[in-house]
């Protein structure tokens, strides 16, 4: 495996199977125009992700030159739940998952990443395993960092490691919200509520629409009902023209519609 930074947008080894062969990975800084021309662009892509907000021009090329640039294929595992935290993941295009399974082998997703999130680890070494397995909704892009050296960088920047606090916060926050929700909202409620996050997490514009790339299976383990709940409730918005259903995932047609009906029913039916 090669150890020097990869900007040609080329893809990388493959993530599945967790960490285990990010080992080693060195810092070595990009040569040449080509590779300087391809730092500038992901410089400008990801200047406004949260992990990049009040990081000088110098700090972001000396992270960026520390990064390795994956595309991971949409359903490919990314990390297995015990696999040893060895990298730090940024996803710059497209959505994943992080899965749990009970004793029952029932799945639950416990969270979505979309672009300028951190997938798994929040990028400081704070645990030696992954709990969850996580695995690409979509196509995705991702800048992948040695682990220590992500820490070595946080403690030479400041800025870099409040950056990685506000994220954790944030995904407390969420967290917070949708236990709330799960414990005195109905499900419809929640649907609603969760399908508004996902347009603005995830969510591709398209002909007017915006699509989700999730199928109604996973939508169901997120928040936490049956499949055919789900579908129900999307089959109802659907002849509403809320929404338009296919089989590996759907659109939200009219968002406002959504909100509102979010907003009029509080805890009622959502019908």
């Amino acid at each position: 495996m090669a150890t020097k930074p990869n900007f040609s947008g080329r893809p990388g080894p493959p993530l599945g199977g967790g960490a285990r062969g990010l080992a080693g990975l060195v810092r070595i800084p990009p040569p040449g125009a080509a590779a300087r021309a391809q730092l500038s662009y992901w410089d400008a892509r990801v200047r406004e992700f949260p992990l990049f907000l009040g990081i000088s021009p110098e700090q972001r090329s000396s992270i960026l030159s520390a990064a390795q640039v994956r595309l991971i294929s949409r359903g490919q595992t990314i990390y297995v739940e015990g696999d040893r935290v060895r990298q730090v993941i940024l996803l710059t295009y497209g959505s994943a998952k992080m899965t749990q399974s009970g004793e029952d082998g029932d799945a639950v997703i416990l969270r979505l990443c979309g672009p300028g999130e951190l997938v798994g680890t929040l990028g400081i070494t704070m645990q030696e395993k992954y709990r969850s397995t996580s695995q690409a909704l979509t196509p995705c892009s991702a800048l992948v960092w040695d682990s220590e050296y992500f820490e070595s960088l946080s403690c030479q920047i400041p800025s870099l490691r409040l950056n990685v606090a506000y994220l954790l916060y944030k995904l407390l926050e969420e967290m917070e919200v949708r236990f709330r929700e799960l414990s005195t909202e109905c499900v419809s409620i929640r649907l609603g509520r969760q399908v508004l996050r996902l347009v603005e997490q995830v969510g591709i514009p398209s002909n007017g629409a915006v699509e989700i790339q999730m199928t109604r299976e996973e939508l169901a383990q997120l928040i936490g009902t049956s499949l055919f709940t789900v579908s129900r409730l999307l089959s109802k918005w659907d002849r509403k023209g809320i929404v338009k259903t296919r089989r590996e995932g759907f659109s939200v047609k009219n968002v406002d519609a959504l909100e509102e009906l979010v907003k009029e029913c509080g805890g009622d039916e959502l019908i």
